[in-house]
């Protein structure tokens, strides 16, 4: 593919609101996960909580859009100034031609969850002030964030579980090829909300402490919420040192419904197809952003894939020991970490791993170390078996 310019980008989770706050925990390997004590959860779980999301106010115009993932929307757009590069843009291609590509798992579904406990008790029918359509709805963050900007152009939200967004760098690219838009806000958001707390509890996915991922007693995962973005446009304006979005890959290995291929072949069709689309060898990676959501069966299926193509040669670490698995935005987040690895010469270690599993022969990083990051792979993979890789560099 033709790289295109991260022209700027920003990521709020547990660790803290933008680039400053991860900067430093990525540094410091320190953790942003915390014992649940989310709304009226009763869970023996720890999560990654955003603070202050209940403390946003949208604007009186957008009162509509009103909800928890979508107050955590604003806030991450308001982050390290990208709201004003995204206007910046605005200015200079006009509303049509910027595009929104986010991603999410659940969207707004708090509102539906606070909303049903105020059902009418004898019809059982839901409040009037609730809106699916501008919150509970997977479209409504993509929705909210183009009336945000005033834009017009074309928007979608991409919902494949945990590689929502990190597919949307793909789709957007694809747009800026076919010549559609000439820049896109891509990136995803989800929020916590009591639907996939219980749910991945049922599927006995979450741990009773802080998630490990690849230890050799990994039990589960830990839960987080996020919102981050990057401002796509064509690599003509870089300047030697931007970051570079340089090859996607996608599969669907399509093996089971909340379980990877116990090889992982789509994970490694995935790698493989953003390598060639980079244009890069396996031998040209400095740095793997692994999914790693550590349960037992996720970090086995990745680990072999990674083996397989890349033998020990390439350090990489799963960073939701810091962040927690942010799901729909989980791509998007760990993009942006990928970027800071690249600008910081920095490899991310995995707060929370201790006693590597030795049957997952890989170089994985338990501390942050110094290095020089020519190209890191990012992978992303949903339940169902939807996959995707993303490669990045920085600009000559």
């Amino acid at each position: 593919m033709t790289p295109l310019l991260l022209s700027s980008f920003t990521a709020t989770t547990a660790l803290g609101c933008g680039l400053a706050a991860t900067r430093a925990a990525l540094a410091n390997g320190s953790s942003g996960l915390q014992p649940c004590r989310f709304e009226s959860v009763d869970l023996p779980t720890w999560i990654g909580e955003v603070p202050g999301v209940d403390a946003q106010v949208l604007p009186p115009a957008l009162a509509a859009y009103d909800c928890r993932n979508n107050r955590l929307t604003q806030m991450g757009l308001e982050a390290d100034g990208f709201a004003d590069q995204v206007r910046a843009a605005v200015a200079r291609y006009g509303p049509a031609r910027v595009g929104v590509f986010l991603g999410t798992s659940t969207a707004g579904i708090l509102q539906t969850e606070l909303a049903y406990r105020r059902r009418d008790p004898d019809s059982g029918a839901l409040p009037d002030d609730f809106i699916y359509r501008t919150t509970h709805n997977s479209f409504s963050l993509a929705e909210f964030t183009r009336d945000y900007f005033g834009l017009s152009g074309m928007a979608m939200a991409i919902s494949t579980a945990c590689s929502s967004s990190a597919k949307v760098f793909a789709a957007a690219a694809r747009q800026l090829a076919l010549g559609s838009i000439d820049a896109a806000i891509v990136g995803g958001v989800d929020s916590l909300c009591l639907t996939t707390l219980y749910g991945f509890a049922s599927l006995q996915l979450t741990s009773t402490q802080a998630c490990r991922p690849y230890d050799a007693g990994r039990d589960g995962i830990s839960i987080g919420e996020g919102a981050a973005f990057a401002l796509l446009e064509r690599a003509e304006r870089a300047q030697r040192g931007d970051i570079l979005l340089l090859g996607t890959g996608e599969s669907s290995d399509a093996y089971h419904m909340s379980s990877p291929h116990p090889e992982g072949l789509g994970a490694r069709l995935a790698m493989e197809a953003a390598l060639r689309s980079a244009g890069l060898g396996v031998d040209e990676i400095d740095y793997i952003n692994l999914h790693g959501t550590a349960t037992p069966a996720n970090d086995a299926a990745e680990g072999k894939a990674v083996a397989a193509l890349f033998g020990r040669r390439v350090p990489g670490s799963s960073t939701k020991g810091a962040t927690g698995h942010t799901l729909g935005a989980a791509g998007a987040v760990e993009a942006v970490i990928c970027a800071l690895a690249i600008g910081d010469n920095l490899l991310p270690g995995s707060p929370g791993t201790e006693n590597l599993d030795p049957a997952i022969a890989i170089d994985y990083l338990l501390q942050a170390r110094p290095g020089k990051v020519r190209h890191a792979l990012s992978n992303s993979f949903g339940f169902g078996g939807s996959n995707c890789s993303l490669i990045f560099g920085a600009a000559a």
